[in-house]
């Protein structure tokens, strides 16, 4: 028996998880939204009974077992699903097929990440921006890809469009449209894998999203959700995994591979939860791969160090947090920033 559902937010994402979690057998039961109006107006739209604004009512909710949560990252974190072209990567490098893995080269275009309206995507200390939404989930996939951590990183971030036409006058978008960062992974600083990763949200049209992983005897790349690889003295690449097309709703503001990995991520929601005569009881084996507390902490560190690396121009390393961290970092940051 699969528990009732819950989903917090209202966004994109929750249009496109709502519908899969329905084609896979649950049942959702309420929505939440930032605002009464907000939370009615999907839910009319998606055919949920019960919405809200408060968190407790969802939470309290009879019918509610399980909860689904995506809200802006200042108050969650999003980690990337790791699914399809890339759990095939991750085996084809187990079995040797780059070599000795020595670099990894990350490049994701595409339109601008902002809403249509002001709001915590155009704030930089509310968790918007391309490094805060896109490049902590590629942090974690380099990170599931080679096996190791960054101990070093540099990087470099900017905000291109400050104001357009629906945000102007005295608000000013701060949150970053481009990025760029390297990162250090294992190893020391003369060994390890050199990584590179490019971010860059100022590109109307199509998204791009390539993942190249680097060896001493051949390479392997993942566009959008194909997979290609080419072994050193051959004549080209070769396809090893094909797109076998997406059949769920269609959503321009996300690309491929992300409507891939929500789609598997609910499809192994099931898996864990049907087994079971119990609605709270679920199998860990289908969602073994899904990251840990641990994974989102390291994850975010590496994101700070990125910010820090921006700001003085300089290398920093990657050190986990080991105690409880200020609870007026972000207000001390932006009374820093006003002071400057």
């Amino acid at each position: 028996m699969l528990p009732g559902v819950g989903v917090f937010g209202t966004g994109s994402t929750a249009r496109v998880l709502v519908p899969l979690l329905k084609a896979e057998g649950f049942e959702v039961h309420a929505l939440w939204g930032r605002s009464e109006e907000e939370a009615c107006c999907l839910a009319k739209e998606l055919g949920i009974p019960f919405h809200t604004s408060r968190s407790d009512d969802v939470l309290l909710h009879q019918d509610v077992d399980l909860v689904c949560i995506y809200i802006p990252p200042s108050m969650t974190r999003q980690i990337a699903v790791k699914a399809l072209a890339f759990v095939a990567m991750r085996k084809l490098l187990v079995e040797g097929y780059v070599g000795e893995l020595q670099v990894c080269d990350v490049r994701v275009y595409g339109p601008s990440l902002l809403d249509q309206s002001y709001g915590w995507t155009c704030e930089e200390l509310m968790g918007g921006g391309g490094l805060h939404t896109v490049g902590s989930t590629i942090i974690d996939l380099l990170s599931y890809l080679t096996g190791a951590r960054a101990h070093r990183v540099h990087g470099l971030l900017r905000t291109f469009v400050p104001q357009n036409g629906l945000i102007r006058g005295i608000r000013h978008v701060t949150s970053d449209d481009f990025c760029f960062f390297q990162m250090l992974m294992g190893g020391t600083s003369s060994s390890g894998v050199c990584c590179t990763v490019t971010l860059n949200f100022n590109m109307p049209g199509s998204f791009v999203h390539e993942v190249m992983v680097v060896g001493s005897t051949g390479r392997l790349v993942a566009r959008g959700t194909e997979l290609y690889g080419q072994r050193n003295g051959s004549n080209g690449e070769e396809l090893l995994l094909g797109d076998s097309g997406w059949v769920g709703p269609e959503v321009k503001e996300m690309s491929l591979p992300r409507l891939h990995g929500l789609s598997s991520m609910v499809k192994a929601l099931r898996q864990s939860f049907q087994a079971h005569e119990e609605r709270r009881s679920w199998a860990r084996g289908p969602v073994a791969m899904a990251p840990t507390f641990e994974d989102g902490l390291y994850v975010q560190t590496v994101v700070e160090a990125v910010k820090r690396s921006s700001s003085n121009g300089e290398w920093e390393c990657v050190e986990i947090m080991s105690q409880e961290p200020d609870p007026n970092h972000n207000l001390c940051e932006a009374l820093q920033r006003n002071k400057n």
